[in-house]
């Protein structure tokens, strides 16, 4: 993925057909004009919820039909998370991107399988890894055959109900010889709390983000609505 500074967002998971085009069509409207290359993300099903009763998706075949009519009719590359090895070469018949949870970064046997499919991997940093052992992650899905690696910082654990980014860390990731991207939403969140419900500060999305570009990572992601 040799490209200028990109963007990649959209909504934390497909919630319909009318509101994700909706979407999808006002955020390609402002990177046409910025000419800003636009990645479209959603996910097709969220496995990773603090509560049972969150909502998860509208059905994997039916979320998934949605990107792929987002892709065709806006003519956008689509990125989506994928959970367990089986889910990889179902999800690469739409996707352009396969998105490996931060949780998940360290499981061989998914990065595997999705580096198999030939599509561009985005690996989440788990909030538990230090920039340096993200090497291994990298390593894995190159060994598998596929060189088109990116992966996005998304802040690290700090004490139990928050999160922190530690800029001195885009250094390292950047010696593994693939894009680096800054995930300026979750790396605010504030995980864990009593209620169930996970947390955050958007009001510092803006300053995050201007960071980000100031030290040098190569795109944005952001999750918006």
């Amino acid at each position: 993925m040799n490209t200028p500074f990109f963007l990649i967002a959209g909504p934390c998971v497909v919630e319909g057909e009318e509101i994700t085009l909706l979407i999808a069509r006002e955020i390609k409207k402002i990177c046409v004009e910025l000419e800003i290359p636009y990645y479209f993300k959603a996910s097709y099903k969220k496995a990773n919820r603090s509560s049972l009763h969150s909502f998860t998706g509208i059905g994997n075949e039916q979320a998934l039909a949605v990107l792929a009519k987002v892709k065709a009719d806006l003519d956008l590359p689509i990125v989506t998370d994928i959970h367990t090895e089986q889910e990889a070469a179902w999800a690469a018949q739409v996707a352009d991107v396969l998105q490996i949870p931060a949780f998940l970064c360290r499981q061989t046997d998914l990065l595997v399988a999705a580096a198999k499919t030939g599509k561009i991997i985005n690996i989440k940093k788990g909030q538990f890894m230090s920039p340096e052992a993200m090497r291994f992650a990298v390593e894995k899905v190159r060994e598998a055959g596929n060189q088109q690696v990116l992966i996005t910082e998304r802040g690290t654990t700090f004490g139990y109900t928050d999160l922190v980014v530690d800029f001195r860390g885009i250094k390292e990731l950047k010696k593994n010889g693939c894009p680096v991207v800054f995930d300026a939403t979750h790396s605010l969140q504030q995980p864990n709390q009593p209620k169930g419900v996970t947390g955050g500060r958007p009001d510092l999305i803006e300053t995050m983000a201007k960071a980000a570009v100031a030290v040098g990572f190569d795109g944005l992601f952001m999750e918006t609505h």
